[in-house]
């Protein structure tokens, strides 16, 4: 990932945080799109409502891939 900026939030707690914003290349239903990733010094979270219908693979090792496919319907 490319770093591109720093990042300002107010956290649930009324404290802010900074972080970095890197930028990203996403396959998403067969096309390239281009999205900001911000870094947090926590465990991965994923938009869960956004995956829905897709199924997501991920290989859990630095440098494994990262897939999500959709998924037809039953």
């Amino acid at each position: 990932m490319t770093w591109k900026r720093r990042g300002r939030a107010i956290l649930g707690d009324g404290s802010e945080c900074v972080f970095d914003v890197y930028e990203a290349v996403v396959v998403w239903d067969g096309t390239p799109i281009t999205i900001p990733v911000d870094e947090a010094n926590s465990k991965p979270l994923v938009g869960m409502p956004s995956m829905e219908g897709y199924q997501l693979t991920i290989q859990v090792f630095e440098g494994g891939q990262v897939e999500l496919r959709k998924v037809g319907t039953v």
